[in-house]
């Protein structure tokens, strides 16, 4: 394969921002789109706001337009117009997308922002049609983008690499179908109450629920079934929340620590997006030194184990009898709405939000060109 061409430094750079998707977490993906257009250096780049509805088709929109929205506040709209087809084969570096309703229009971006949460958008699947089209695209590749939304799987290689997590146990629908209360025992038995029941690939605490007795453990499961075909349930622990940004490709760095203060039981998707007083920011999160920077630490050997690049928020329980640290989960397209931990995180360790953007578009430029040089013939 040959490296792309060089583009002339007085042409802008075409970004194409994807938001919207199939997935629980679709209001999210148009609120952090918006402050992601709202943020990029007009200067420097060219945006096209390309929104994917719920059912899956795409939407090249007129133009970029920030709207309110009751209960999201600002988001990036999201118009249905045209029939739009996505060509990966007619230009090596760009993707092509054509309005099939309206002959000769049609668009061609240099670079993907990818701003879709949860399924069908962080879980490695649009990163591999990105992969097809031969474009760059920021944020995390294939491999770490599949592994960092299987939270089993994640665990499995967090716990290999010597990390702490957070005991658990996994289940599928076909196992719960065949034997619900064998199942029902089982988590009783290993797992000490109060727990929780997660889907294993959603995002946003989508489809969470917080079990305290045996009775409503049974509710909880086929809840989170309503979302995936496999779920875990967790012990859960009397903890504090800590919070830290990673970002790079070959030498990621770590942010400094922030500390998340639900208001509600616990931070839930209520909590995060529909409740304005749902929960609190400490940054940085008021814990020793010393314990920051061996979570900072844990963060990189953590987004490095799942095989990340580019950037992920690692999330991290904090016992409070104890003082142990157990990572939680790797976001690896973590909320870049303003109030955000991720970009709060970077801009109080001296990158503000508009500079990490551009940080980002650097990093998905370079891991494009370190690509272009595989040998595929």
């Amino acid at each position: 394969m040959r490296p792309p061409k060089k583009t002339s430094l007085l042409s802008k750079l075409k970004i194409g921002v994807l938001y919207g998707g199939r997935s629980g977490e679709h209001d999210v993906s148009l609120c952090s789109a918006a402050s992601v257009v709202a943020a990029l250096d007009k200067s420097k780049y060219d945006i096209i706001a390309i929104g994917i509805d719920r059912d899956g088709r795409w939407y090249v929109q007129d133009q970029p337009e920030i709207i309110n929205d009751q209960a999201f506040g600002k988001v990036l709209s999201l118009k249905k117009r045209g029939c739009w087809l996505v060509n990966h084969f007619e230009q090596q570096g760009k993707l092509h997308i054509y309005n099939l309703e309206k002959k000769g229009e049609k668009v061609a971006v240099d670079l993907v922002f990818p701003v879709l949460h949860g399924t069908y958008g962080e879980d490695g699947t649009l990163q591999g049609l990105l992969e097809l089209a031969m474009v760059p695209y920021v944020g995390v590749d294939v491999a770490g983008s599949a592994v960092g939304m299987d939270k089993d799987i994640a665990k499995r290689l967090l716990k290999e690499a010597g990390i702490p997590v957070v005991p658990w146990i996994t289940i599928s629908r076909h196992e719960w179908r065949e034997a619900p209360e064998k199942i029902l025992r089982r988590a009783v038995k290993k797992l000490s109450l109060p727990v929780f029941v997660k889907p294993l690939c959603t995002g946003s605490s989508v489809g969470i629920k917080k079990v305290k007795v045996k009775k409503d453990l049974a509710q909880a499961i086929d809840f989170a079934f309503q979302y995936d075909t496999r779920i875990m349930i967790e012990t859960g622990i009397d903890c504090r929340e800590i919070e830290c940004a990673v970002l790079g490709n070959e030498k990621p760095e770590a942010s400094i620590t922030g500390e998340i203060l639900p208001l509600h039981e616990f931070y839930s998707y209520e909590a995060k997006y529909l409740d304005p007083d749902g929960a609190k920011m400490n940054i940085p999160a008021k814990i020793p030194t010393r314990l920051s920077a061996e979570i900072r630490k844990s963060a990189v050997m953590g987004f490095k184990a799942l095989n990340c690049n580019s950037m992920a928020r690692v999330d991290f329980f904090l016992e409070k009898k104890t003082n142990r640290f157990y990572l939680n989960e790797i976001n690896t397209l973590p909320g870049f709405t303003s109030i955000s931990m991720y970009p709060k995180l970077w801009a109080a360790t001296g990158l503000e939000y508009h500079r990490l953007l551009d940080r980002l578009v650097e990093l998905a430029l370079q891991r494009h060109r370190e690509k272009s040089f595989i040998k595929t013939d």
